[in-house]
């Protein structure tokens, strides 16, 4: 939030709404509906970044997960954190039965060309989709990336 991202919450943070927010994610990762992966620095163990995957909760989305809270302290960009998060993601959908990822990043956050690097397709914009940390509002951009066929049969 210190650089103006939109990751769900509002300065200033609000320690009871974020706590709340983290129990329902280990609440999901107990019930087998989110996977939180961390990035770690070598040197001291410190957190330095995460990611999580959500698995769809209806019957007919059983083939994707959304990417959520793509998230790398500021001192450790620019190293391969965020790549690394996102090919492990992969994996761990693929061995989890999805064939389909979805994500939305903030307009102008830094993460769209990473996402089109990593194989992601750009869908379009929702113009002030969120309320930005600080003042104003954040359009958000919305991108898939398919990682294998969707062997359903359609009809």
């Amino acid at each position: 939030m210190d650089n103006d991202a939109s990751v769900s919450f509002l300065a200033p943070l609000d320690l009871t709404l974020a706590g709340a927010f983290w129990d329902k994610v280990a609440a999901d990762v107990d019930n087998q509906q989110r996977i939180v992966l961390t990035a770690h620095a070598p040197e001291d163990g410190r957190l330095i970044g995460t990611a999580q995957l959500a698995f769809a909760s209806v019957p007919n989305g059983r083939h994707r997960a959304e990417v959520q809270k793509m998230l790398v302290l500021r001192s450790a960009r620019r190293q391969g954190i965020a790549r690394a998060l996102l090919l492990v993601l992969d994996e761990v959908a693929r061995a989890a039965g999805k064939s389909l990822l979805v994500l939305d990043t903030a307009r102008g956050g830094g993460a769209e060309t990473l996402y089109e690097s990593c194989g992601y397709v750009r869908v379009g914009a929702i113009p002030d989709y969120a309320l930005a940390p600080y003042v104003g509002y954040v359009d958000t951009i919305i991108f898939y990336k398919v990682l294998d066929e969707v062997t359903a049969t359609r009809s």
